[in-house]
């Protein structure tokens, strides 16, 4: 009833991409990073996803050990657990131009963990700007409106 939800989150996808479509993997952990998961600690921010013709993997995602472990990479690849057409679209998705795999958080769903990849397109610099003058626009008309 009162379990605490946990999410480790890519608090920099959403700011140098812009996200089109999301899909769910499992991932395969050894017990340490599992128990490590639990507790939050994690980082995305480095990490991207690299989809082959029949696997898919999670790469540079930094997850510590939860005790001290001899030999133990943190930053080692892991692999995702998809189905094969999920893998294949993914993989044809990344081929073209200017799309990236993106995890943007990872997840317990059924006490199993999850990462939530996403398919972006980097932002170049103009549109940031522009989507910033968006906010500042409807904010300066949200504070009109309110006083009115």
């Amino acid at each position: 009833m009162g379990e605490k939800r946990t999410r480790i989150l890519n608090k920099n996808a959403r700011r140098f991409y812009k996200i089109l479509d999301t899909v769910e993997a499992g991932m395969v952990l050894e017990g340490l990073e599992v128990k490590s998961l639990r507790a939050g600690r994690a980082s995305l921010n480095e990490a991207y996803v690299r989809a082959t013709g029949a696997e898919a993997f999670l790469i540079n995602a930094h997850i510590p050990a939860w005790q001290k472990a001899d030999g133990y990479d943190p930053t080692r690849s892991r692999k995702l657990l998809l189905h094969k057409s999920e893998i294949r679209d993914l993989y044809l998705k990344s081929q073209k131009k200017g799309l990236t795999l993106v995890p943007l958080q990872i997840y317990f769903k059924k006490n199993h963990a999850k990462v939530l990849i996403g398919i972006g397109r980097g932002i170049k610099k103009g549109d940031k700007r522009q989507g910033i003058k968006e906010r500042e626009s409807k904010r300066e008309i949200n504070r009109i409106l309110r006083r009115k």
